[in-house]
């Protein structure tokens, strides 16, 4: 299981939550303490907005606490959206193509969890992502796949109706070819405009997801894993489906279309 975490609000440098706080990501790449992988050494990655409209991107496949430009680079960019994320392969090989966030045009997307059996039924799942997309599927996750085919469920117009589709139809194909847990998500994604999360699973194992207000207010912290134990964080209920501003936190019910 991956490891996790995204901020909104005002501009600040990447590695005060990549990097410096007590159980930061890189931290966690070492020693997670909320899942059942306590190492995550398979890949890192962030993207991160700033003055245009796609997002910047740096992933590479060495572990996060070994790479000393991953801890120059996060003491170098600020920005007021970025996601962030330490990988545990669920099967896939480790590479800079399987490593997230993942990233089409103004979108970005992180994941954890699985899709029981993907590797049974994963032409099957190639198969739903659209011609015009498909040139932007460049590894072999099951994590890339649904992000492309939400993207296809129109994620531009309608982010959570098209979560949930997707997520619908790889759940289906789990139930069909693949095994238990059919499907369990922990996700966050952006365009650059609000932060979107996922909480979701097909059995009571839902993978986790907590939110906190920054200590000055100015911001939002969205976490697989708390970064402090002295932060006031809310764990995100499973089966919902999130949106977040600087200010604001709405949290809709996350049902899957089956």
């Amino acid at each position: 299981m991956c490891r996790w975490a995204a901020y909104i609000g005002a501009p600040v440098y990447l590695d005060e939550v990549v990097c410096k706080p007590e159980q930061s990501l890189v931290a966690q790449s070492i020693h997670a303490f909320e899942c059942k992988t306590q190492t995550n050494a398979d890949g890192f990655g962030i993207a991160w907005y700033d003055s245009r409209e796609e997002p910047g991107l740096y992933r590479d496949t060495h572990p996060a606490w070994s790479d000393p430009n991953l801890r120059s680079i996060t003491h170098q960019v600020r920005s007021g959206l970025f996601l962030a994320h330490v990988r545990a392969s669920t099967g896939t090989a480790t590479s800079r193509n399987n490593c997230h966030p993942f990233t089409h045009e103004c979108w970005s997307f992180m994941h954890n969890g699985q899709v029981g059996g993907f590797e049974n039924f994963r032409r099957r799942v190639d198969m739903m992502i659209p011609d015009e997309l498909y040139g932007a599927r460049k590894g072999a996750t099951d994590s890339e796949a649904l992000f492309l085919i939400a993207i296809a469920e129109e994620l531009y117009d309608d982010p959570k109706g098209a979560m949930q589709r997707a997520v619908g139809k790889l759940e289906n194909l789990s139930r069909e070819f693949g095994h238990t847990p059919h499907m369990r998500i922990g996700a966050a994604f952006s365009c650059g405009g609000a932060l979107y999360a996922v909480r979701y699973a097909s059995d009571h194992l839902a993978p986790t997801v907590y939110s906190s207000k920054t200590a000055d207010g100015r911001g939002r912290l969205v976490v697989s894993e708390p970064l402090h134990k002295g932060e006031c964080w809310q764990s995100v209920p499973a089966g919902s489906f999130c949106r977040y501003t600087a200010e604001d936190a709405e949290i809709e019910d996350f049902v899957p279309v089956l």
